[in-house]
């Protein structure tokens, strides 16, 4: 999303618009009303007596409801129209907007209001994401048609048994064509005019006896989501803190946490999506990764999330879906292509990561809940995701997790969590051949045996089995460092190719491997220098790809970008061994530039040195708000705290980067009921 688009959701809608309240989009531009990954708006103007409408400012209220003030015609030094204009806007079930136009002037004021609506009812991947190449050769197939009648205008699509409709209500009277509505009035002196819109989705066919689709509506209250929203905050930890900028990105981060809840398919709990405005949705790895750094704060989200990837976990052969018996889910969709199997997105398992991350998920709740049920719930889930590991992830046979291009035309290249084209390569730029297997993947395959370990032998009553885990952790760890460690470079191998080719860029997947724990001891010193090296750290961040690399593009998405989600996972690897200095260093960094986005870290900023910039530079399409970078302030909170779950108690060994004073977490949730922890920086000894 750019930065002058404003969004707002509840659940599985959301606007998208300028910041006037327009939405108008350009080619690939994601501007509309989506709801189930299929956008239901794709025109929303308003123009008074022919003339565009200027925004003075916008009021972020909540997260399902803005309110934007504008006066007609273009902007100029000097505003004197003696029209202004409100819009009101909120979603709560579906998308309300009350537009209200006040007579400042001396004169009544004859005044014509136009709405231009269309809906063209696109899937939300086939509009042009960053990395993703433009399928723009898919078109839709089935039948666009329209119905007005008393105050409202329902635009539909039909295509077989898939339905899709799109009503519009207004409370005043209207001229209403296939194209909007126009209104015509006259607003006294010093007087008003307002209406009230209403826009529904509607999946029902075009022949349902209520065509104003009100039974659509899910009948909730902005009092309502406003009381939720207050609930949510306050059963997260209360953080007290001398560093404001840390202060509000945690209060925005909870917020977006809430955002961005989708229900359960056992209507129990929330899960996080993945983000705005491509991945309102399942994605398996982000729904993972978020849970993993929401879990001192709001654990929760962790079991839906567990609970809802074991419900679709693979359980046969599927080529066209990469299905197989035991591997995790990566992305679900219910859009038009998924529906009609034109895309394998209904269900897709084209990841490589997810399976062991699962695992990694699974032990990690439990230390932070107590909760063994989960764990006896989940064994045949988790013992059929390790399996998957050994039986169909090692494509060569050499113990590595590999992964295959994709089957299915238009999916990411590649299937670890860099996943576009270019972002596994060569320092000098040649892209390595198939399969792959890269380096922070077989980190956390070690991490997950270890897990898994853990939970047979204390919750499955297995013990022989963890011993086999255990040891093949230990000779994947041996065999890692023999295979990916180049000692020419001082750093391990971004990936492998089939033939044992160590592909030798220089990226931030490095950090990933300490959070895993796979480094020898011996090793990690050197992994620490090089991610807070210059190459890497540019001031504001471990970029994805190192400066000098030959594919190295500050601007590029995974080659040279700053990831605050990757940075959390760094953090907390050199935290884990023991590199504090450093960690504070990248969190107290990222807690710098989320003052420049409001406290809401993006996915994604440039990756330009910070003395050549006064601020972190936006990334031109970066999704906002997304779910692990609203998680990686969390995640970075808890590495300089030095928060841990251990025997069911809570444990606190600050170390707190100068500048952000003394921070108290209170009330963090656990087995021990709440604890509170605390720090103080201390400024003897200045980071660099």
């Amino acid at each position: 999303m750019h930065a002058n688009q404003i969004s707002i959701l509840e659940g599985l809608t959301y606007i998208v618009s300028e910041r006037n309240g327009d939405v108008a989009p350009a080619p690939g531009e994601p501007a509309g009303l989506y709801f189930l990954d299929t956008r239901f708006l794709s025109k929303w103007i308003v123009t008074i007596n022919g003339e565009r409408l200027t925004p003075l400012s916008v009021d972020d209220l909540q997260y399902f409801e803005a309110k934007f003030f504008l006066v007609p015609g273009e902007p100029t030094h000097y505003v004197s129209s003696s029209l202004s204009v409100m819009r009101h806007r909120s979603i709560v079930g579906g998308l309300a907007e009350k537009l209200s136009i006040l007579n400042s002037g001396e004169e009544p004021a004859e005044v014509t209001i136009r709405l231009e609506v269309a809906s063209d009812f696109v899937d939300v991947d086939m509009i042009s994401q960053p990395g993703v190449p433009d399928d723009s050769k898919r078109v839709k197939k089935g039948r666009f048609d329209h119905q007005i009648g008393d105050r409202y205008l329902r635009l539909f699509y039909v295509r077989e048994n898939f339905h899709r409709a799109t009503v519009i209500q207004t409370s005043e009277a209207a001229e209403i064509d296939q194209d909007g509505m126009t209104f015509t009035v006259r607003i006294p002196s010093q007087g008003s005019w307002s209406t009230q819109l209403q826009v529904v989705t509607d999946l029902r066919p075009p022949d349902a006896e209520d065509v104003h689709g009100k039974d659509a509506l899910i009948r909730r209250t902005k009092e309502g989501m406003r009381e939720e929203l207050d609930r949510w905050i306050a059963q997260a930890p209360r953080l007290e803190c001398d560093f404001d900028p840390l202060t509000e990105a945690y209060q925005r981060s909870l917020v977006d946490l809430a955002a961005l809840r989708l229900p359960g398919f056992d209507a129990s709990g929330w899960y996080p999506a993945a983000g705005l405005p491509w991945l309102n949705t399942i994605v398996g790895r982000q729904n993972i990764i978020t849970s993993i750094q929401s879990l001192p704060y709001l654990p929760e989200l962790a079991a839906t999330t567990l609970r809802t990837l074991a419900t679709f976990q693979g359980t046969k052969l599927d080529d066209f879906r990469e299905e197989q018996p035991g591997k995790i889910l990566h992305l679900t969709r219910w859009n038009e292509a998924a529906a009609f199997q034109e895309t394998p997105n209904a269900r897709y398992f084209g990841s490589v990561d997810s399976t062991p991350l699962f695992v990694v998920l699974l032990d990690e709740y439990e230390r932070w809940t107590g909760d063994a049920a989960v764990v006896r719930e989940l064994e045949k889930e988790a013992r059929a995701a390790l399996r998957w590991i050994d039986e169909w992830g090692d494509l060569v046979g050499d113990g590595y997790l590999w992964y295959q291009p994709p089957r299915a035309a238009g999916e990411q290249p590649n299937q670890s969590w860099k996943e576009s084209e270019l972002a596994i390569c060569y320092a000098d730029g040649r892209l390595p051949g198939f399969p792959r297997a890269t380096c922070e993947v077989q980190g956390y395959v070690y991490d997950a045996k270890m897990r898994g370990a853990r939970l047979a032998r204390t919750f499955w009553g297995d013990p022989g089995y963890a011993d086999r885990l255990e040891q093949q952790a230990g000779e994947l760890r041996d065999r890692f460092d023999r295979d990916f460690w180049m000692p020419d470079r001082g750093y391990y191998a971004l990936a492998l190719e089939a033939d044992g080719s160590q592909v030798d860029a220089l990226a931030s997947n490095l950090g990933h491997l300490l959070w895993s724990g796979i480094v020898d001891q011996n090793r990690a010193q050197a992994v620490a220098d090089h991610l807070l090296g210059p190459r890497l750290f540019s001031g504001w961040g471990v970029r994805t790809l190192a400066a000098g690399e030959a594919k190295h593009n500050p601007v590029g998405y995974h080659v040279g970008a700053v990831w605050p989600y990757d940075n959390s996972i760094i953090a907390e690897g050199l935290r884990r061994y023991g590199f504090a200095k450093e960690a504070g260093t990248i969190a107290m960094a990222m807690f710098e530039a989320a003052r420049y986005f409001q406290g809401r870290l993006p996915e994604a900023f440039t990756g330009y040195d910070r003395e050549l910039t006064m601020a972190p530079v936006r990334y031109p399409t970066a999704t906002s708000p997304q779910g692990w970078s609203a998680g990686a302030v969390l995640s970075l909170l808890r590495t300089v705290l030095g928060l841990d779950a251990h025997g069911g108690h809570l444990v606190v060994n600050a170390a707190l980067p100068p500048g952000l004073g003394q921070i108290a977490l209170l009330r963090v949730p656990g087995p021990w009921g709440t604890a509170d922890a605390l720090g103080r920086a201390s400024t003897s000894r200045p980071y660099p």
